[in-house]
């Protein structure tokens, strides 16, 4: 296969990931982290997800809209600014290398959350009714949407400790990530990670964003929920150590 039809099978790959993501599966998001960050380099995947990130968000919230109110964002999104802007600051200050390791840092971080919170949820719950918590989560998201594009595990992760219900769940993240990537889109722009034939190629790849958003659902009525899960974090600690290591 010519090198330049495998690239394009890899991001299409990464873009069906980014709408499964959306549609619940936020874990499987650190899958398109690792193959963009692969094939284009570390901070330069950041600017070419976002605009496919911010079209799966336009596709999800109609569809979650009744199921979470804007209260629950507004209370996070404060903290996840603070993290943006020191998120900012880092991405400007380093390169692709140290790129790669801090983002494959986030992955292996953010798995570790997950199965932390599997085989201790009631200890995660005493902690998610702190205030302290929540503002760690809030700008840590911040932190991680700017270097990795990777706030959906850590917010996921934060609501599952609330027990928040699954449509609830979704119906807030559809939100926050809709006012999340629209400020994180000027900055993306400034910062010249984001131009006509990255957006060109992102419109190209919108099929296979609406094919994850929409086949979401039922790839979560086929595969049974612990199953999915445990490919999706294998995945992600392979793509971890891979940025981090190699």
């Amino acid at each position: 296969m010519p090198q330049e039809m495998m690239i394009w099978c890899l991001a299409a790959v990464a873009a069906f990931c980014i709408g499964v993501s959306k549609a619940g599966f936020s874990g499987i998001s650190l899958i398109s982290v690792f193959i963009l960050a692969d094939i284009f380099g570390a901070k330069e995947s950041l600017g070419f997800a976002l605009p496919m990130l911010i079209m799966a968000d336009l596709m999800v919230y109609p569809a979650f809209r009744k199921y979470a109110s804007w209260k629950s964002v507004w209370l996070l999104t404060w903290p996840a600014l603070l993290g943006m802007a020191l998120g900012v600051y880092i991405l400007d200050s380093v390169d692709n290398f140290t790129m790669r390791k801090i983002i494959g840092s986030i992955i292996i971080l953010m798995v570790s959350l997950q199965i932390v919170g599997r085989f201790n949820p009631e200890g995660f719950y005493k902690l998610a009714c702190t205030r302290k918590f929540g503002f760690f989560f809030g700008s840590t998201g911040g932190l991680a949407t700017i270097l990795a594009n990777a706030a959906g595990p850590i917010l996921q992760i934060y609501m599952l400790s609330r027990r928040m219900e699954k449509m609830e769940l979704i119906g807030v993240g559809a939100r926050f990530f809709l006012v999340i990537n629209f400020i994180k889109l000027p900055l993306g722009a400034g910062m010249n990670l984001i131009n006509t034939q990255t957006l060109l190629a992102n419109l190209m790849l919108a099929p296979a964003i609406a094919l994850g958003v929409f086949g979401g659902k039922k790839i979560l009525t086929k595969i049974p929920q612990k199953a999915f899960e445990i490919t999706v974090i294998s995945f992600a600690i392979i793509a971890g150590i891979k940025l981090c290591f190699f």
